[in-house]
């Protein structure tokens, strides 16, 4: 396998950046199969997917990636699964939020499609 976490830094890079500045564009990673759980919500499909990230309540947004974890996972395909965590910059809001999201990375002719996507917002206690 590839170096699995240099993928994922070069995935999570390129989504943050398309989320942050053209959210539309990010369907093009999913596929009809794919899931999204969002807070909770499970979005299935790469339309519907694409239809709730367009459709958050918010302008602007910036992500500041503070940890990212990878391994593989699976034995028989180049599967990745991608944790990370960092801060949430909403509407030029002076509060950033904190925010953890899950991938799960398929392989697909020489680049990843994501399977599974969750993202939790850490409201704190």
């Amino acid at each position: 396998m590839a170096d699995f976490n240099a993928i994922a830094k070069q995935f999570t890079d390129f989504y943050y950046a398309t989320f942050d500045s053209k959210r539309d564009a990010l369907q093009s990673l999913y596929r009809p199969h794919s899931m999204l759980t969002w807070e909770g919500s499970p979005i299935q499909g790469d339309t519907a997917i694409s239809t709730k990230l367009v459709e958050l309540p918010f302008a602007k947004v910036v992500h500041k990636v503070t940890t990212l974890d990878a391994q593989p996972s699976s034995p028989s395909v180049a599967s990745l699964l991608v944790i990370v965590t960092g801060l949430l910059l909403v509407d030029d809001s002076p509060n950033p939020l904190q925010f953890s999201q899950v991938f799960q990375l398929i392989p697909d002719g020489g680049t990843y499609y994501v399977l599974n996507d969750i993202f939790r917002l850490n409201y704190g206690a």
